[in-house]
């Protein structure tokens, strides 16, 4: 089967198509655009299924990242994920960032337990991290939700854990050293994406947009007009 990945859950906006029978990629197209993913998410996925020689029609399955992370890439991404599924009579399968994070790391150091966390809200003292944890073979060992650093921190020491992701030198300074960093990365490579994706397989629901937090843009109050009296 011919798997279609997107992410846009960060400043990357990527596409990857992958042979799943073959556990083979066969393209990619990758832009870092900080913003803008919708009006360039098209021209990335053509660009990828070019590299591939592959069409639309070849798609079997396309898988997506539902976060969390930025609100209106994450929204970008499930919508067109879910349009492709319902144009091409095929499944959507949803891949959360931190899972996607913790599959790399083990792609890369082997079997570890994985604390993956992003840190919460803006500006670089926010407290809180989006974190989850998971074991050797990628089982959920704490589902994703916002938690304190210090107790980001104190999990990670508990279960020695590799971090990953925004949060991890924080998390790694607050819990005193010795915990490896492997990444502090946003999201993880696409083609990541693609392979936790084809291992899921294609029996899950609907993906559904990710968020554990509040949108940092809120609306001006002092912009807000008066409602009006019948």
């Amino acid at each position: 089967m011919i798997l279609l990945a997107i992410d846009c859950s960060a400043g990357l906006c990527a596409a990857c198509v992958y042979d799943t029978e073959a556990g083979r990629e066969l393209g990619r197209a990758v832009r870092d655009l900080g913003k803008g993913h919708a009006e360039h998410l098209i021209a990335v996925i053509e660009e990828a299924l070019g590299s591939a020689g592959k069409a639309y029609g070849d798609l079997g399955a396309v898988g997506v990242s539902v976060g969390p992370g930025s609100f209106t890439g994450i929204r970008v991404a499930v919508s067109a994920a879910r349009g492709f599924s319902v144009a091409l009579g095929i499944p959507a399968i949803g891949v959360d960032t931190l899972e996607a994070l913790a599959a790399e790391v083990r792609d890369r150091l082997g079997a570890k337990t994985v604390l993956a966390g992003l840190a919460s809200g803006s500006g670089e003292a926010a407290p809180a991290v989006q974190a989850a944890l998971y074991d050797d073979f990628g089982q959920e060992l704490y589902a994703p939700a916002i938690v304190t650093l210090g107790d980001a921190a104190d999990l990670a020491r508990k279960k020695r854990a590799v971090l990953a992701g925004t949060a991890a030198g924080r998390v790694a300074a607050l819990a005193g050293g010795g915990l490896t960093i492997a990444s502090e990365a946003a999201t993880a490579d696409i083609g990541v994406y693609a392979r936790v994706a084809a291992a899921k397989g294609t029996a899950g629901g609907r993906p559904s947009p990710l968020y554990l937090r509040e949108p940092d843009a809120k609306p001006q109050a002092g912009f807000v007009l008066p409602r009006r009296e019948e």
